[in-house]
C-alpha cells in the first residue's frame, strides 16, 4: 500500500508550523523573557540562526530522504543514512522521546480546555490574588484536589480529540485541522494582542506598570545578565522546544513530502511562522499584559513553567472589561496550539508501526493512544514523575538526539552529498555558509548546550532518590529497550522477508549453465 502524501503545500505548512507552535510559544517562551529579561533575546536569536534554522532543514532533508524508503520514522531514516547495524537504535529516540513527551503534554494540554471553560463562566474570578488563583490551579490539577475530577474529564476529552484526528491520517486527519486550528489560533492571538496593547498604563497612580514598560523589559537588555550561563542555557532549550527539533517530528512529517518537493523555502516558512507566533505575538500578550497590572517585580515572580499563563493571566482578565470572553479567548488559543504539537508527537509513534510492522492506521494510532495515557497516569498521580520524565524526554532527549541527527549528516551521509540532495526541488539556494555551520558550528553548539545542561541540571535530578523518581528513570530505559527489541523484530522479519522472496525468483541463466558444468 501506497504511503499518503501531504495534500497541498499550504496544509503542509500549517501542519509543520502547528507542530512547532505550542504551548512553548504563548506559556514557556514568555516565562524565560521575563525571567531574563531583555537579555534573554540575544541568545535566543543567536540559537535561531546558528542552530534552529539550520537543524530544521537538516531534519526536513532526513524525513524527506527516509520516506523515499519507506520509512517514517528515524529508525528507518538514520538506518538508511548511515548504514551500519547501530544507526537504527539510535533513532529509536525519534520514537521514544516523543511518546514520553507527549503522554504529559495531553494532560497539560486538557488544563488549557478546563480554564476556557472556566473562563467562560467565570469560575475562578473569585480568586483574585495570586495566592488565590494558585489555590484554584492547585485543587483542578492536583490528585485529591476539589475539583481534579473535571480536570481528569477533560483530559479524557483531550484525548478522545486527539485519537479522532490522529486515526483518520496524515491528509483527512492533521492536514485538514491544521487547516482550520492554525488560522484561528493566529486570529485568536492577534485579537488579544491588540487588546492588551491598548491597555495602556491601568493605574496611573502606578506609572512603571505599564504595556511601554512591559515591552521595554522583553527588549531592553541588560547585558550584565548575558555574562551567566543560565540565560544560554535557557535561550537555546527554547529555541529546540519551540522549533520541535530532536523530537523526531519534524523529520516524520517530511517523510509525507514527494521526492521532490521544496524543503529550503518550505523550512524556512514553518521556521518564520512559529517566531512570528511566538516572538511578535507571544511576546505581546502575556508579558506586557503581566507588567502593566502587577509591575516587573511581580510579573518575574509569577513566572515558572506556567505561572503566566495560568496565574498572571487569569487575574488580568479580572481587571479588564469582557474577561470572561477574553479569557476563554487565550485557553481555547493554548489549546488549538497545543493540540497541533500533541498530533505532531503522536504521529512517529503511529508512522513507526504502519511502516515497520504493516499495522493499520486504526490499529498504530490505539497503540499510541493508549501507551501515552499508560504513561501519562504515573506523571499525573505521582509526585515527581512529571518532572524527571521532562528532563529526560523534553531537555537531555532533545540534545541528544539532535546532535545524533547533525553528526550522522554533516558527516556520515556526508555534507556535500546532504547539500545535494536538501536542494533538490528547492526554490532557493541555502547560503553556503550554513555547510559550514552545519557541520561544525551545529555540532560543537549542541554539545556545549547539552554538557551546560549536565553539569545545571544533572546534580539536582540525580540528588532526588525516591521511589517515584527511580520509577519514572526505570520507565524511561524500559520503554528505550522495548522499542530497541522491537525495532530488531522488525528488520529480523523484513530481512527474513527478502531472503525468501530471493530463494524463490529464479535463477539466471548463467548461473544454471555453471551448475551444469
Amino acid at each position: 500500500m501506497a504511503r499518503e502524501k501531504w495534500g497541498s503545500r499550504i496544509g503542509l505548512i500549517l501542519a509543520m508550523a502547528g507542530n512547532a507552535v505550542g504551548l512553548g510559544n504563548f506559556i514557556r517562551f514568555p516565562s524565560q523573557a521575563a525571567q531574563y529579561g531583555g537579555a534573554f533575546m540575544i541568545p535566543y536569536f543567536l540559537a535561531f540562526f546558528l542552530l534552529g534554522i539550520p537543524l530544521m532543514w537538516v531534519e526536513w532533508e532526513i524525513g524527506r530522504y527516509g520516506g523515499k524508503f519507506g520509512h517514517g520514522s528515524l529508525p528507518g531514516m538514520l538506518d538508511k543514512m548511515w548504514n551500519k547495524p547501530i544507526a537504527k537504535y539510535l533513532g529509536v529516540l525519534g520514537v521514544v522521546s516523543p511518546l514520553l513527551i507527549v503522554s504529559y503534554y495531553m494532560y497539560v494540554e486538557s488544563w488549557t480546555l478546563g480554564y476556557a471553560f472556566f473562563s467562560a463562566t467565570g469560575s475562578y474570578f473569585q480568586a483574585s490574588t495570586f495566592d488565590s488563583i494558585r489555590q484554584f490551579m492547585t485543587d483542578y490539577i492536583s490528585p485529591g484536589g476539589a475539583q481534579f475530577l473535571i480536570a481528569i474529564v477533560f483530559f479524557v476529552i483531550t484525548v478522545a480529540v486527539n485519537f479522532f484526528i490522529i486515526s483518520r491520517g496524515v491528509v483527512q486527519g492533521i492536514e485538514k485541522s491544521a487547516k482550520v486550528l492554525m488560522p484561528l489560533l493566529i486570529i485568536f492571538a492577534i485579537l488579544l494582542a491588540i487588546r492588551v496593547l491598548f491597555l495602556g498604563t491601568p493605574d496611573p497612580s502606578k506609572p512603571d506598570n505599564s504595556v511601554l514598560s512591559g515591552l521595554a523589559y522583553q527588549w531592553v537588555p541588560d547585558f550584565k545578565v548575558l555574562l551567566a550561563a543560565p540565560v544560554w542555557l535557557a535561550a537555546t532549550g527554547q529555541i529546540f522546544f519551540t522549533l520541535s527539533l530532536g523530537g523526531g517530528e519534524i523529520p516524520t512529517y517530511a517523510s509525507y513530502l514527494k521526492k521532490d518537493d521544496d524543503i529550503v523555502l518550505n523550512g524556512l516558512a514553518t521556521s518564520s511562522t512559529n517566531e512570528f507566533c511566538e516572538v511578535i505575538l507571544g511576546g505581546s500578550i502575556a508579558i506586557p499584559a503581566a507588567v502593566a497590572f502587577f509591575g516587573i517585580a511581580q510579573t518575574q515572580a509569577a513566572t515558572g513553567n506556567m505561572g503566566l499563563g495560568f496565574l498572571s493571566m487569569p487575574l488580568v482578565f479580572q481587571n479588564i472589561p469582557l474577561g470572561q470572553f477574553f479569557g476563554a479567548l487565550w485557553f481555547l488559543l493554548l489549546f488549538f496550539a497545543a493540540i497541533t504539537s500533541s498530533l505532531a508527537m503522536l504521529q512517529p509513534v503511529v508512522t513507526f508501526f504502519q511502516d515497520e510492522f504493516g499495522w493499520s492506521r486504526m490499529k498504530s494510532s490505539l497503540f499510541a493512544i493508549g501507551a501515552a495515557v499508560a504513561i501519562a497516569l504515573p506523571c499525573i498521580f505521582l509526585p515527581g514523575v512529571f518532572d524527571e520524565v521532562d528532563f529526560w524526554a523534553g531537555t537531555v532527549g532533545l540534545a541528544v538526539l539532535a546532535l545524533i541527527e547533525i553528526i550522522i549528516f554533516g558527516w556520515f551521509f556526508d555534507i556535500e552529498k546532504g547539500w545535494v540532495e536538501m536542494h533538490k526541488g528547492a526554490d532557493m539556494r541555502i547560503p553556503k555558509i550554513f555547510k559550514f555551520i552545519i557541520k561544525y558550528v551545529a555540532p560543537l553548539y549542541i554539545l556545549a548546550i547539552f554538557i551546560g545542561w549536565i553539569a545545571t541540571d544533572l546534580p539536582a535530578f540525580l540528588a532526588k532518590g525516591d521511589i517515584y523518581t527511580w520509577g519514572a528513570r526505570i520507565m524511561v530505559v524500559v520503554l528505550m529497550a522495548i522499542f530497541c527489541i522491537l525495532i530488531k523484530i522488525a528488520w529480523d522479519k523484513k530481512a527474513k522477508a527478502a531472503a525468501k522472496m530471493k530463494e524463490s525468483l529464479p535463477a539466471p541463466p548463467f548461473a544454471a549453465q555453471k551448475e551444469e558444468k
